[in-house]
């Protein structure tokens, strides 16, 4: 492993800087999307669906609004109340499908538990699913062919090149097989060459698959379960995991403290893998725009 820039100085391990990281891709897009105002006469356009008033997902779409707007993307914010049928709420995708100011759409889940969140994010033209979450984004990644491809694994892949990780023939072990982020993270490493192992809750002797790892991505929602001692010395480690803990304090799925003894780079969390999803989100709708307007 050789160090890039984005990297925080530390007595341990090299801790990989996810807000700048972040904050570089998100000056990128702003400049792309300047650009692309200026040819096209409007700029891209993000549609965000919330329904109902749950807090913590009002939360993440505020979020995505607010970044939207920073880099100059069009933000088309609805909030249809939480007793929508499926059937109008598919209407009202159909139509976000239809406007062409509209370059990239999210329906935000959880849906309240009368909507099928599978078949109403099925709904979304994949031309416009900047979460890389429909069936025909997930068969894009699949083949290797250009498409959206899910938010978390490509901000990965950005903070692992932050730190000049040579991908190509690495080790590279993934703790969990997610739909949103397992199967595409492995996907992406393979389009990169690396040799990936994916685990899970039937992994036998997880510690010592892990231990094999030049590189170890850790996403499966359980707080501090990968211990230092199943960090590979020098190797490179992602937390994905956030957990609330009892104290209210963030929590990975890494034991930061101990791992951090023994490997070469690490993310923190907060402040890692987290903020790489919405500046690639933001990527993904100019993207998106870029290719709706045939460039």
């Amino acid at each position: 492993m050789s160090v890039g820039e984005a990297v925080i100085p530390h007595d341990g391990a090299q801790v990989i800087d996810g807000r700048a990281v972040a904050a570089r891709v998100r000056a990128e897009v702003a400049e792309g999307v300047a650009e692309f105002a200026a040819r096209h006469g409007r700029p891209p356009g993000l549609a965000t669906v919330l329904v109902g008033e749950d807090p913590a997902s009002a939360i993440y779409v505020a979020g995505k609004q607010k970044a939207s707007a920073q880099v100059g993307i069009r933000g088309f914010d609805h909030r249809p109340s939480a007793d929508i049928s499926q059937d109008e709420l598919a209407a009202l995708v159909g139509e976000l499908n239809a406007n062409p100011e509209v370059s990239g759409m999210i329906v935000q889940l959880p849906l309240p538990s009368h909507l099928d969140g599978t078949y109403i994010t099925g709904l979304v033209d994949a031309a416009k699913d900047v979460d890389g979450l429909t069936a025909v984004s997930a068969g894009l990644l699949s083949l290797g062919r250009p498409g959206l491809a899910p938010c978390t694994p490509v901000g990965v892949i950005e903070l692992l090149r932050s730190v000049n990780a040579e991908l190509e023939g690495a080790e590279v072990v993934v703790v969990g097989r997610s739909n949103l982020f397992g199967k595409p993270m492995a996907q992406l490493l393979l389009a990169e060459n690396a040799t990936v192992t994916v685990c899970h809750s039937r992994t036998r002797d997880l510690r010592e698959v892990c231990l094999r790892a030049d590189i170890l991505i850790a996403a499966v929602g359980r707080a501090q379960m990968v211990k230092g001692d199943w960090v590979k010395p020098g190797a490179i480690v992602i937390d994905v995991g956030q957990t609330r803990g009892a104290d209210g304090k963030i929590l990975g799925d890494v034991d930061f403290e101990a791992a951090r003894e023994r490997a070469g780079a690490i993310t923190p969390v907060p402040g890692g893998v987290g903020p790489m999803t919405i500046a690639c989100l933001l990527r993904n709708t100019l993207s998106a725009a870029r290719a709706q307007a045939g460039e």
